[in-house]
């Protein structure tokens, strides 16, 4: 019997290849899931094993490529038909998926799939666990770029604080993740590093406040480099959420830094990724 999530990755494949030149936006694919725009991106590519965007392509080319075959239409008309506003662009895709251009691809006359290669799911490596947690206000600096570069957003946050004195009134180190790295482009990836902090902490530019909503979230322990984090993320939404009844809620995942490199080995390092429920 199919999974709920099954159904749900199964309502956007379909979308996807009846409307080839519609709206396939990943808002839109969410909407279609009826996930959080903050997660689907995630559970999309956790679960199938490619991301939402690599499907659209792989799927509008597979279009393609049978009108190619079975039919004279122009190609410029076969462009506008899988979503691509000019001959040049769709050649270009074209050309990136199955290795020749679509005139050739279509003298040669072949039919092939494209192939896809699923990343096979093992068992859930980390513990994870539902916890109720009330809202986080926290005071942040914002970044955008490649998440591994969010540590220079982090540094100047501590120096920021420590300068105004506010060491003492802080808790643990946050960072709250907007985008998924999978579906956008590194420099585009936009995050904020944070402290907790008690709602009578001041919070002055170019410092801004953040509030996480409070309720339940599932909260997977992850032990080691921070490089291993993104096995993690796999995980959480590929494994864990597809067993289990739950569904993201509508606000960013965030992890928690219970230890800092500054003073721990890189094994020893402990963080929470919290995936807010619904």
């Amino acid at each position: 019997m199919a999974t709920d999530y099954e159904k749900r990755l199964n309502r956007v494949v379909e979308y996807i290849h009846d409307n080839p030149a519609g709206d396939l936006s990943l808002d839109a694919l969410a909407d279609v899931a009826a996930l959080s725009r903050f997660h689907f991106h995630r559970v999309y590519a956790a679960m199938t094993g490619e991301t939402a965007a690599a499907t659209v392509r792989r799927m509008r080319m597979h279009r393609a490529a049978v009108a190619l075959v079975q039919g004279m239409t122009p190609l410029r008309q076969i462009a506008r038909h899988v979503g691509y506003p000019d001959q040049a662009s769709f050649s270009r895709a074209f050309s990136d998926i199955y290795g020749t251009g679509p005139a050739a691809f279509r003298s040669r006359g072949e039919l092939r799939p494209v192939s896809l290669s699923l990343t096979p799911k093992g068992p859930l490596m980390y513990p994870v666990e539902i916890r109720t947690h009330a809202a986080r206000r926290l005071i942040c600096l914002p970044h955008q770029g490649p998440y591994p570069e969010i540590g220079r957003a982090f540094e100047k946050l501590g120096a920021t604080v420590a300068s105004r004195g506010l060491l003492a009134q802080l808790g643990n180190m946050v960072g709250v993740y907007y985008d998924s790295p999978a579906d956008t482009a590194p420099e585009a990836l936009r995050s904020h590093a944070g402290f907790e902090a008690a709602p009578e902490t001041p919070c002055l530019p170019p410092l801004e406040q953040v509030v996480l909503p409070g309720g339940r979230h599932a909260v997977l322990t992850f032990r080691g480099p921070y490089a291993g984090l993104s096995a993690a993320y796999d995980q959480l939404f590929g494994i864990w959420l597809a067993e289990s009844d739950e569904i993201p809620g509508n606000s960013p995942v965030f992890e928690v830094y219970l230890n800092s490199p500054m003073d721990t080995a890189p094994d020893d390092l402990l963080t929470e990724i919290w995936m807010p429920l619904s």
